[in-house]
């Protein structure tokens, strides 16, 4: 087997904020958001939107988008909108389970908007909706459920 070299393509540098918008506290360490090069449009308390333009390394073997791509994509927006921007001393809220369809593909160079809305909140519950679109058409649709949890910065969840 020959020698070939292999590159990680660079992250991008940092999740793009317009100017005006809301800070949003997860964002401050947030590698994989960083890495997806998402932009942030939204970043409120119960609602989100994010955009992502598809890069090469974002494709499977048919040269369409990964669905673990916009899986993530949508993961996060729905993590933003769990979450109160400026954080909440003492909690996280987290997801405890997700699913998502897929109803059309995208290929590079595709933007991809994220948008989430909470559906319903009881207690330390919530469920949230993810419409995943490119060029106002649906490509994906995800439910996230979550549930808020204690929670460190110095130790982490318990």
């Amino acid at each position: 087997m020959p020698d070939t070299e292999t590159t990680t393509p660079a992250a991008p540098e940092g999740v793009a904020m317009p100017p005006g918008s809301p800070h949003h506290i997860m964002l401050e360490t947030d590698r994989c958001t960083r890495w997806l090069g998402a932009e942030v449009l939204t970043a409120n308390e119960g609602h989100a939107k994010l955009q992502m333009t598809i890069r090469p390394e974002m494709t499977n073997g048919f040269d369409i988008v990964h669905g673990g791509m916009i899986f993530t994509l949508a993961d996060t927006c729905f993590a933003m909108a769990c979450n109160h921007p400026e954080g909440d001393e003492g909690t996280v809220t987290v997801a405890s389970g997700a699913d998502i369809t897929f109803l059309q593909t995208a290929r590079v160079g595709d933007t991809l908007i994220a948008e989430s809305h909470r559906v319903a909140q009881a207690g330390r519950s919530g469920v949230y909706d993810v419409v995943v679109t490119r060029d106002g058409a649906t490509v994906a649709v995800f439910r996230g459920r979550s549930r808020t949890i204690p929670f460190s910065r110095e130790g982490g969840s318990r």
